[in-house]
């Protein structure tokens, strides 16, 4: 006889409320149904109702940790709408915020993970190396988790010589401690007890569900939209981080690969910075369609605008990665063993703002 038993929305393992119903024979899952929309704001609908210019700031509430990445796909869409070259300083300024955010989503994702197999120090440590990469962004835009610093048509505000300093020295500090860190995730006896062969994704599998970001890359899946050379990722010579495992153990491996990687690609955007103005005046309304895409912590982001001309958007659609990534989030969980749907679901890195905006 089975048992259903209700996972979430509040759940100690759970950062944000997502309730998944578990259909359990023993302590076997075999089967499970999400349930959304406890923190539903409406936003896409409020984005129709402001001008484009204050969507700039409402677009980057979607989520507090991926928010400079969520304002800056908002801005390469105006961009191109309405076709605004951004100079090149900018761009590089963009990938550095935006690597900036890649740190500091996996550590806190490694965090949460440590957290929920019940590694409190660890959790501790990796949170206290994050601290560092917040106040990077705090000396260099004033703040900590809603940066503004992405416009329409380049940046708000430059990075000095003094900033660039201390970013670079944070960054050292941080490689320092995470190196050690990642070492113990992925030697520790503990740590591969709770993730090697848990929540396995095949890649045929992740292809099929579409799968992204670490999800899809822990599978096999050479997926990583920064390989298309949006803002200067071209110059910078991107290589995916991949893993073929596709259980809980490979997603943790690709993240803390990812870490290091963004701390380079950070020194290279910082020596290869060039001289040049900062925004590009416009004038007008946006008009026409596009999609633009991006690569967040979690994997693409899609945007779709609709512009008529006016001061206001006519739609706006925002489709996030971890929306991408619940059908492959109920395949792992499907068959498991009830202790390990917690560190299944934080394996994936959910971000439920994000997806319910």
């Amino acid at each position: 006889m089975s048992t259903i038993v209700p996972f979430g929305p509040q759940h100690p393992v759970l950062p944000e409320p997502i309730q998944l119903c578990l259909e359990l024979e023993d302590e076997r899952v075999v089967s499970v149904i999400p349930v959304v929309g406890y923190v539903h704001r409406g936003l896409e609908k409020i984005a129709e109702k402001k001008d484009f210019i204050q969507d700039t700031y409402l677009i980057e509430r979607i989520c507090g940790i991926c928010s400079f990445m969520h304002s800056m796909s908002y801005c390469m869409g105006i961009e191109e709408l309405m076709s605004i070259p951004v100079p090149p300083r900018a761009l590089y300024l963009r990938v550095i915020w935006a690597e900036l955010h890649r740190i500091h989503s996996h550590l806190l994702a490694l965090g949460l993970l440590a957290d929920a197999f019940g590694f409190e120090n660890l959790f501790m440590q990796y949170w206290k190396s994050r601290e560092r990469i917040m106040d990077a962004m705090e000396c260099t835009t004033g703040g900590r988790v809603m940066l503004s610093s992405c416009c329409i048509g380049g940046v708000r505000r430059d990075i000095d010589e003094n900033q660039k300093k201390f970013v670079l020295d944070q960054l050292k500090e941080v490689e320092k401690e995470v190196t050690s860190l990642n070492r113990t995730m992925m030697e520790d006896y503990s740590v591969k007890q709770r993730t090697v062969g848990i929540g396995v994704l095949s890649k045929e599998a992740a292809y099929a569900q579409g799968a992204v970001g670490p999800t899809a890359r822990g599978s096999g899946l050479v997926m990583d939209h920064r390989m298309s050379g949006y803002a200067a990722y071209r110059e910078l010579a991107i290589e995916p981080v991949v893993e073929t495992a596709g259980d809980c153990y490979a997603r943790t491996m690709v993240r803390c690969r990812e870490v290091m990687q963004s701390i380079d690609l950070i020194r290279r955007a910082f020596a290869q910075l060039p001289d040049s103005e900062l925004k590009t005046p416009f004038k007008g309304n946006p008009s026409g369609e596009a999609v633009i895409r991006c690569e967040q912590p979690r994997g693409e982001v899609l945007y779709y605008f609709r512009g008529n001309g006016t001061d206001k958007l006519e739609r706006l659609r925002v489709r996030t990665p971890t929306f991408a990534n619940i059908p492959a989030m109920l395949t792992m969980v499907q068959n498991c063993q009830l202790p390990d749907v917690g560190v299944i679901i934080i394996s994936v890195d959910p971000c439920v703002s994000c997806t319910e905006r």
